[in-house]
This record gives structure tokens, sequence and C-alpha cells, in this order.
């Protein structure tokens, strides 16, 4: 059952495919935006996978964060999703990613559930 209060933390090493450089959103080796907000998008969609309804899966539609601090290669990033807030179809979550320093980025997603089925027929 969906309920506000369900979280999941996703993990990941910094390692050159991950980085700035490798995915092209920047010129350094150091762990990507794009790649700490993918971290942050699996985090949601596993805090919620586990007690939806059959056949149905969610989407990522908004993300607002921010990336507040650089990450090396070898640091172990850990990115948690909590669901705040339930509003039909719409799941809205707080989501914050660390490193072994503290807090490197944070901010709100929203994702919404919909049936597999359906949702894959507009894409074929």
């Amino acid at each position: 059952m969906l309920k506000t209060g369900l979280s999941y933390t996703s993990r990941t090493t910094v390692c050159a495919a991950n980085t700035a450089k490798a995915i092209g959103s920047g010129d350094m080796e150091v762990f990507a935006t794009p790649a700490m907000i993918a971290l942050m998008e699996n985090a949601a969609m596993s805090a919620v996978a586990g007690v939806l309804p059959e056949g149905s899966s969610t989407v990522g539609a908004e993300m607002n964060v921010s990336h507040i601090k650089p990450s090396g290669l070898g640091a172990e990033i850990a990115a948690t999703a909590v669901l705040t807030a339930i509003d039909g179809r719409k799941l809205t979550f707080n989501v914050g990613a660390s490193d072994s320093q503290g807090m490197i980025g944070e901010g709100v997603h929203v994702r919404y559930v919909v049936d597999r089925e359906r949702f894959m027929a507009k894409v074929r």
C-alpha cells in the first residue's frame, strides 16, 4: 500500500564511467550531476516498487535538485528518497545524496504511477 514515509537508499561508487567527463556534462573526473540524479530516481522508484498494483510502475516527471559538492573517484555515494506526498497518481519524494564527507545533493522529485502496458503502447 502506498503511504508517505516509504523510503529507499541506492548506492554506487564513483568510477570512470559515471564521471562528468565520461557522461559529457563536464570535463572533470568527478561524480556527474546526471549520475547523481539517476541514483536519486532509482531510490525513489525502488521505494515504492514493492507496493504498486500489479502491472504498474512509476515514471519520473520532475526533478529539482542542487548538486552542492563534488565527489572524486572511489567515493561511495548513497542516494535516499522518502515519499512525502501522494496526490492520486502523483508521488512526491524528498531526495538527498551523500558521500563519506556529507551531503552532496538534495531536492524534490516527482514520479507518476502508470500502467506499464498503456504507457509502453504510447511509444510503440
